[in-house]
């Protein structure tokens, strides 16, 4: 797993798109209404808020950018020296201290506009105060436009290097242009490095894994490197001189044999030479590659001598393998090697460290010693032997099928499975030697197979009385046994009372039918309608009874309230409606019919609504006797208008008899005078100033403003465009 995952950084925004960040998100996240007649501490707090939020919001930005960019001095050497050769260490530095400079200034233009604002004596002041405020600090990020620009550059490059481990098991490709670097990688890897047949293809670091002994490998390919001086070398070359330089691997030289890179052996070993110093302390494997071009055997002496020379002047840590990459001999080698090299290097560091000292003194080896020369033998007993003997004898044991269900390899083991006939046979003979108990199987092929018979447990049970396993499990509801409170013959008892319940009904009902039909004089019609009323009186008892049936009101409220169409002759409400039903049941109403009239004759409403019409009929009357009276001075017109005026005057008096029925007097409001009266509606307008709903300085208000370029300019008379 990578230590580093630059991926993660966030993107840097330039000056301009950062300005307007900050300052939407100011206006999104604070107040944006105040007004002149507010008090001063509250238009101080108001612009302080501004000022003070626009500061968070930069600070804020400015401190994730430097948290995102690694520190050079706290990172791996490898990124340090790798970001020094790409970016520059100090222009680097130079532009993430310009950044955390541009965060102390507008922390102290803030700190210095807000102790101004707190003087401010009107809004005029404050709102100047609070321009320049955010005028300075955008000012200072205007200014980190090359910063800004830098930083975004090298955040996209960094986020595009490969991602590696500088402490796992590593594997590094070195060498001149186009030895067959890049080839070896995507043979042994499931990396995908374009491979072409010019010089510097590879111009910056890949990385591919493989696997070898159950473990992660990590295969680096680094550029070609070309034999001149340090100074002389650009970024491409300097990426490999850094890897080389800071990572602990297992090295692999590629040297093409076969010259068809562009450079002689000789050349090639005098860049081994150049960059031998980088080789200390690792394991070195001397990549002989096509071979298919130019097989090893048959190398021109000279040449084979000066790369043995080379071999052996780089120490004991240097192993020579030849392979090519076309024909894939020698790969598998290649990779073999260099593994087992970098493995055992590996734990010749961790054994000679001081750690390894810590953990063996907590470890203790023992030898066991012989304390005698008596030579003991494994034991034996005879009757293990016997077992054995008569078991080579004897055939495999057969087991009894019974309660087994067939299954599809029975007819390969027909010879070894015993038939029904042996089972019985079997059975028989356990029969004769002693009782023979079932077992679970038997018993549920018997009753009806699975999922139809299940065994009973209960015979399991381990109990001080074994006649006690069958008895009920007793049912105990707050400490007391149920089983102490139930009567064994309750059944019979209750279908005693039923039958007996029974029985006094119909004899009462029977007595009901010979008290109403003392009259025998009935005909078989007003039998019929004697049978009629009293099953609907039965059903109105029975309605009447039912559960919930008293808590109803007596109307429903939607028509309790409602005014009655009185042309609505089948109405459920309407007088003849009412005689109608009821004298079906035989019930006599004209008495309840007689009492409602009255009342509806005393209601006060009805008394006042009929006072109403006659009033209306009697100014109906004098309006026109009135125009009568005028003759032919008013038209139709203005008399349909007079008389609409005077009803609406009339509507209007009503409405405001209404509305002004709350007592106005301040004995009837209980209070002393009209000066008491005045103290109180202050106190009632006093305590309704609160806040209900209304806007204030936190609502986002979008009014609709006059365009100014639509409203301003010469107004001519004729045609002219708006524009």
């Amino acid at each position: 797993m990578p230590v580093y995952n630059f991926k993660q950084m966030a993107p840097v925004p330039s000056a301009s798109d950062l300005v307007d960040i900050v300052l939407t998100r100011t206006q999104r996240r604070t107040p944006t209404v105040v007004h002149p007649g507010f008090k001063i501490s509250r238009i101080r707090s108001f612009y302080m808020r501004k000022i003070k939020f626009t500061q968070q919001t930069i600070s804020e930005r400015l401190t994730a950018m430097l948290t995102d960019f690694p520190r050079l001095s706290d990172i791996h050497p490898f990124y340090s020296d790798l970001c020094n050769t790409l970016y520059d260490r100090d222009h680097y530095k130079l532009a993430l201290g310009q950044i955390n400079t541009a965060k102390t200034l507008v922390d102290a233009v803030a700190r210095d506009m807000i102790r101004m604002v707190k003087y401010g004596d009107s809004l005029y002041r404050c709102k100047c105060l609070k321009r320049a405020a955010l005028g300075r600090m955008c000012t200072i990020l205007k200014r980190q436009k090359a910063s800004l620009s830098y930083l975004e550059e090298v955040r996209k490059h960094m986020s595009r290097l490969p991602a590696l481990d500088p402490n796992t098991r590593t594997l590094l490709m070195c060498g001149l242009p186009n030895v067959g670097k890049s080839s070896f990688m995507n043979k042994i890897t499931r990396a995908n490095v374009d491979v072409q047949p010019y010089a510097f293809t590879t111009k910056s670091l890949f990385v591919g894994h493989t696997d070898y002994k159950y473990l992660r490998w990590q295969v680096i390919d680094t550029p070609g490197i070309l034999d001149h001086s340090l100074e002389q070398r650009n970024t491409i070359e300097m990426q490999a001189i850094t890897a080389l330089a800071h990572l602990t691997c297992s090295v692999l030289y590629f040297m093409d044999i076969s010259e068809q890179c562009g450079y002689t052996i000789e050349q090639q070993c005098n860049l081994f030479r150049s960059i031998q110093p980088l080789f200390a302390n690792k394991q070195l494997v001397v990549v002989i590659n096509k071979i298919d071009q130019q097989p090893w055997e048959t190398l021109e002496a000279d040449k084979k001598r000066m790369i043995e020379e080379l071999v052996k002047e780089s120490g004991p840590n240097t192993t020579m393998l030849t392979m090519s990459n076309v024909s894939e001999e020698g790969v598998s080698q290649v990779k073999n090697q260099a593994c087992d090299k970098l493995l055992a290097a590996r734990v010749d560091s961790r054994v000679s460290g001081n750690k390894v000292d810590s953990v063996m003194n907590r470890l203790q080896v023992v030898y066991p010693t012989a304390r005698d020369g008596i030579t003991r033998e494994a034991f034996i007993p005879d009757s293990v032997l016997k077992e054995r003997e008569e078991g080579e004898k004897k055939s495999k044991k057969k087991k009894s099928r019974v309660g087994y269900a067939p299954t599809v390899d029975d007819g390969e083991e027909e010879d070894d499975t015993p038939s029904e006939s042996e089972d019985e046979e079997m059975d028989g003979a356990a029969t004769a030697g002693g009782t023979r108990k079932k077992t679970a199987r038997e018993l549920m092929w018997e009753n009806g197979g699975p999922g139809v018979w299940a065994p009973d447990y209960r015979e399991q049970y381990d109990l001080a009385d074994p006649e006690w396993r069958f008895d009920a499990i007793p049912q105990i509801l707050d400490g007391k046994n149920i089983a102490d409170y139930v009567d064994p013959d309750i059944e019979e008892k209750l279908r005693l009372l039923e039958e007996e319940e029974e029985q006094l009904q119909a004899e009462y009902e029977a007595a009901n039918m010979e008290g109403m039909d003392d009259d025998d004089s009935l005909d078989e019609m007003e039998k019929a309608a004697v049978t009629e009323i009293r099953d609907r009186i039965k059903i109105a008892r029975t309605y009447k009874e039912r559960p919930g049936g008293r808590n109803r009101p007596i109307l429903p409220r939607e028509v309790r309230g409602r005014a009655k169409d009185c042309h609505d002759t089948d109405a459920k409400l309407d007088a003849k409606a009412i005689e109608k039903r009821m004298e079906k049941y035989g019930v006599d109403v004209s008495q309840m019919l007689e009492r409602g009239r009255k009342r509806e004759r005393d209601d006060p409403r009805v008394r006042r609504r009929n006072t109403e019409r006659e009033a209306d009929k009697e100014t109906d009357d004098s309006s026109d006797e009135e125009m009568k009276d005028s003759g032919r001075g008013i038209s139709k017109g203005a008399a349909k208008r007079a008389k609409k005026e005077r009803d609406q005057s009339v509507k209007r008096e009503r409405s405001q008899a209404r509305s002004h029925s709350k007592p106005r007097e301040p004995s009837q409001m209980g209070l002393k005078d009209e000066a008491m009266a005045k103290v109180a509606k202050k106190v009632e307008g006093l305590g309704q100033k609160r806040w209900h709903g209304g806007s204030g300085e936190g609502d986002q208000r979008k009014a609709v403003h006059l365009v100014k370029w639509m409203n301003t300019g010469k107004k001519r008379n004729g045609t002219h465009y708006c524009r």
